[in-house]
C-alpha cells in the first residue's frame, strides 16, 4: 500500500521555523501549566487511601461525595467506574492514610500505662494486666504490638483504647490477639482508613445501598509517595540518558541532540496534557511516559538511517536537501505506522475505564507529538548542528565540486 508516490518530493525544512514555533509555545503551555492549575498527583505519589464500592442501590456521585465529607475526609475524589454488571459501582480517593499522628500515639502509649522514660503510672488505674512494657505501631497505623509482664487482660486493653479520636478496634473475636504466651505479646488490630470510609457510608447512605466489604482496598503513605515519584522522574532521566548515548554510538554525535530535544519534547508535551486536562499522574502515567520515549526514539531512529544512508548516495546535495529526501521517502511508512497505532488507542480511549484510558490518553497525545517531532524537531536541529558546529560537509563537496569542475573547463580552452 503507497499513500504517497514514489518519487514526489516535500519540502519539510522550508517550513521548520514555523513548527519550531509552534512546539515553542506548546513546550510553554505546559511549563504554564505545571503551575496554573498544576499537576493532579494520584495517590501512588502524594499518599492517599483508595477504596473501590459496588453500592447495592443506584446512588449519585454526588450523594457519596457528601457522604465521605460528613464522614470527616477532605476534599475527596468521587469516580464512576463503568460497569455493565454493576451501575452503581465508585472509586474513592481520599488523602488521609493510615498511618496513626504523633498525638493519637501518645494517647495510645498513655491509655495502655506506658510509662515514661524516669517516670511511673498510677498503680489505681494501671493494674499489671492492662500495664503495657512496649508499645509499638505498624507502619500503616493500623496494628498496635505491645507487650506486658504477665498474661494481659484483653477485654481490658478494648476498654482502654476507647474514647480516642481516630483509633476504633476493628470488630472481631480475635481483636485483641495474644501471638505470644510465653512473651505476654498481643497485637490489636486497629480499623484502617478504608473500614472508617465503609462506615461513614452505611452511616449516611444507609446499610440498604452500602456493601459489607469493599471490591478493593489501597494505600500508600505520603513518604511512600514521595520515594516513587523521585524514582519515575530518575527513571525517565536515565531512559533518556541512556538513548543520547546510544545514539551517538549508533549514528554521530551530531545527530544525538536532535533525538534527545525530540523526547524532551515529547514527554514535555504529554505530560503538559495530563495537567491541563486534570487526569492523575500515576505510576502508569510514568508507564505511558516511558512508553512514549521508545515509540519516539524508534521513529527518530527510522528517520535518521534514512538520512545516513541517503549522505552516502547523494553526494552532490546540501544537508537540507537530503533531509527533505529521506523524509519523502519516509513518510508514507510514518503516517501507516502511527494512524494505525492511533486508531487502536483510541479504542481504549473512549470505552477503556479508569486508570486505562489515562494511559491511552497519554500515549495518543505522546505518538502524535512523537511522529511530528521526528520530522520538524530532531531533523532540523541535526541539520543547525551539521551547518553550526560540522561545518555542512555535503556544502563543501558541492563547493569543492564547482571549483574542480570551472578547472577543467579552463584547460580545456
Amino acid at each position: 500500500m503507497e499513500l504517497i508516490k514514489p518519487g514526489r518530493q516535500f519540502d519539510f525544512m522550508s517550513k521548520r521555523w514555523l513548527f519550531i514555533g509552534l512546539s515553542g509555545v506548546l513546550l510553554l503551555l505546559s511549563i504554564i501549566s505545571f503551575i496554573v492549575p498544576g499537576p493532579k498527583l494520584g495517590t501512588d505519589f502524594k499518599g492517599g487511601t483508595e477504596i473501590e464500592v459496588a453500592f447495592k442501590a443506584p446512588v449519585s456521585s454526588a450523594e457519596v461525595r457528601e457522604a465521605v465529607s460528613k464522614s470527616g475526609f477532605d476534599s475527596p475524589d468521587i469516580v464512576s467506574v463503568a460497569d455493565q454488571s454493576n451501575p452503581n459501582r465508585y472509586l474513592i480517593r481520599v488523602h488521609e492514610v493510615s498511618a496513626l499522628s504523633e498525638p493519637q500515639k501518645a494517647a495510645v502509649r498513655e491509655r495502655m500505662c506506658l510509662a515514661p522514660e524516669d517516670g511511673s503510672v498510677p498503680e489505681d488505674r494501671c493494674p499489671q494486666a492492662v500495664r503495657a512494657t512496649e508499645v509499638k505501631f505498624s507502619p500503616g497505623g493500623d496494628k498496635i504490638s505491645a507487650r506486658y509482664d504477665v498474661a494481659p487482660d484483653l477485654e481490658g486493653l478494648k476498654k482502654q483504647l476507647e474514647g480516642i479520636e481516630g483509633v476504633d478496634l476493628r470488630p472481631s473475636a480475635n481483636n485483641p490477639l495474644v501471638v505470644s504466651e510465653r512473651d505476654n505479646k498481643v497485637e490489636l488490630y486497629l480499623k484502617s482508613k478504608g473500614d472508617q470510609l465503609m462506615d461513614g457510608l452505611r452511616e449516611h447512605l444507609g446499610a440498604d445501598k452500602v456493601p459489607d466489604q469493599a471490591l478493593r482496598v489501597e494505600w500508600i503513605g505520603p513518604k511512600a509517595g514521595a520515594q516513587l515519584r523521585d524514582a519515575a522522574i530518575k527513571s525517565v532521566l536515565i531512559t533518556i540518558f541512556f538513548i543520547m548515548a546510544y545514539i551517538a554510538f549508533r549514528f554521530d554525535i551530531r545527530f544525538a541532540p536532535g533525538g534527545i530535544l525530540a523526547l524532551v519534547h515529547d514527554v514535555g508535551i504529554a505530560l503538559g496534557a495530563m495537567v491541563i486536562t486534570q487526569r492523575e499522574i500515576t505510576l502508569s502515567t510514568v508507564a505511558a511516559l516511558l512508553t512514549i520515549v521508545g515509540y519516539s526514539i524508534t521513529d527518530t531512529v527510522v528517520v535518521y538511517d534514512r538520512i545516513r544512508e541517503n549522505l552516502g548516495k547523494h553526494r552532490d546535495m546540501s544537508f537540507a536537501a537530503v533531509i527533505n529526501f529521506s523524509l519523502s521517502e519516509m513518510l508514507g511508512r510514518t503516517i501507516l505506522v502511527s494512524f494505525t497505532t492511533f486508531l487502536s488507542l483510541v479504542m481504549f480511549l473512549f470505552y477503556g475505564t479508569g486508570v486505562i484510558r489515562d494511559f491511552a490518553f497519554t500515549l495518543v497525545v505522546g505518538i502524535v507529538v512523537g511522529t511530528y517531532s521526528s520530522i520538524y524537531v530532531a531533523a532540523p536541529l541535526t541539520e543547525w548542528i551539521d551547518r553550526k558546529f560540522f561545518g555542512s560537509n555535503s556544502s563543501k563537496r558541492k563547493k569543492v565540486n564547482r571549483v574542480r569542475t570551472q578547472k577543467r573547463a579552463d584547460a580545456v580552452v
